[in-house]
């Protein structure tokens, strides 16, 4: 009896034009929604993960954050093509799940049971688009971040995701496409919502044009830095942590944005250079070096005799080929200096560190000298021969008198 009686009060009292009855059966029906969808999307996440080799232990609904659970990081591990890592980068998109969209949506499946007034019906719907574009663009923006980072660890030689402590090596083409692709995605669910909200978009993108259009004539050359940025992502003529020399401009990639490019200098501070300007020279790559061409030349004096200038060339030759990583090219006796019989020098270094160079022509320089001091053989240093002639009438002195002078 007690049971009627509070049926019938509940299928009696009514409030917002619904009986308790049937608000009861919408709460009800939201929290099973909820209820099903979160654990929907933790099977499915755990599904995902012990597919690509990870454990059932892991969170579907986890904040979003760069750091992986091991289970994934083993699964980019063993992942050798773009292919194997569709699984894992799957389950980690559903952690871009947000709870408080659950929660909308159930919430909009239990008023779809109420009885609502014809304005709300449709306030409903346009709800739902929002949601489910909503959650749809997180997720694509969090499959669009983890396909790129898997992009960049794949071109470093690596086959998984970053962690926080090792992040992902940044290069230039991999953040242009990113931004480009969250951009233009973000763009189109914009547009997609407000035309479910019954804004005008046709009108509102006839006007962004002819905005468009003002906007670039009256920025030419913020325009030409931005498509110069999409020429270096796309032709790569360097990348982030790259030493570059253009122009008076020299130092380490550090950062590559839609404007400007900047570098660290040798000495320290920071130089900003826009992407046209360091496009608009020829620009040097020094990351990019296998070997170093090196070319030095000295000058041994005038009282060489024939043998010994013949005899020079083929000691150089002994003293670079007893380095290492050195690969001789040639010694010759080039030219008659003013004051010197004149030498060049060219080896290859098989590195292109610049520490071990210094260090190889060190020590060269320094069995060079050995080398000639041994054979009797003087470097050359500027003289100047002065000719004293006698004056008429007086006593003939010596015709020639020579006298070096060290140049200042």
């Amino acid at each position: 009896m007690l049971i009627e009686n509070l049926l019938n009060f509940l299928r009696d009292t009514t409030f917002l034009n619904n009986s308790l009855q049937q608000w009861g059966v919408a709460l009800a029906s939201a929290l099973l929604a909820y209820g099903l969808m979160t654990f929907a999307l933790r099977l499915v996440r755990e599904r995902l993960a012990l597919r690509s080799g990870g454990t059932s232990s892991v969170d579907a609904l986890s904040p979003v954050s760069v750091d992986v659970s091991e289970a994934d990081q083993t699964s980019y591990a063993a992942a050798r093509h773009a292919g194997s890592a569709i699984r894992p980068i799957l389950a980690q998109t559903l952690d871009a799940t947000r709870h408080w969209l659950l929660v909308a949506g159930a919430v909009l499946i239990g008023l779809h049971l109420l009885v609502l007034p014809e304005r709300w019906e449709g306030r409903v719907s346009q709800l739902w688009f929002v949601t489910v574009a909503l959650q749809l663009a997180l997720w694509g923006a969090r499959m669009i971040q983890l396909w790129v980072q898997f992009y960049m660890l794949k071109q470093a030689g690596l086959h998984r995701l970053p962690s926080a402590s090792e992040p992902a090596p940044a290069t230039v083409s991999a953040t242009l496409i990113g931004w480009a692709l969250q951009t233009a995605m973000w763009a189109v669910v914009a547009l997609a919502v407000m035309s479910n909200l019954g804004f005008n978009i046709t009108a509102f993108v006839a006007s962004l044009g002819i905005g468009g259009i003002a906007v670039a004539l009256a920025a030419q050359n913020i325009l030409g830095d931005l498509f110069a940025s999409v020429s270096i992502a796309l032709d790569k003529p360097f990348e982030v942590g790259d030493a570059v020399a253009t122009g008076s401009v020299a130092g380490t990639v550090e950062h590559v944005g839609l404007k400007t490019t900047r570098l660290r200098s040798a000495s320290g501070e920071q130089i900003v250079v826009s992407n046209t300007g360091l496009l608009k020279d020829s620009l040097k790559n020094y990351k990019r070096m296998s070997t170093r061409r090196i070319e030095f030349s000295f000058g041994v004096t005038y009282n060489t005799t024939t043998h010994q200038a013949a005899e020079i060339p083929k000691v150089v030759q002994r003293i670079l080929q007893a380095q290492p990583q050195v690969k001789f090219d040639r010694a010759h006796f080039t030219s008659f200096g003013e004051s010197a019989l004149n030498y060049v020098v060219v080896y290859v270094m098989q590195t292109a560190d610049y520490g071990v160079y210094m260090d190889t022509q060190q020590a060269v320089n320094l069995a060079l000298m050995e080398a000639l001091a041994d054979m009797g053989v003087e470097f050359a240093y500027p003289t100047r021969t002065v000719v004293l002639q006698p004056r008429s009438g007086e006593t003939a002195r010596p015709a020639r008198a020579s006298h070096a002078l060290e140049a200042a």
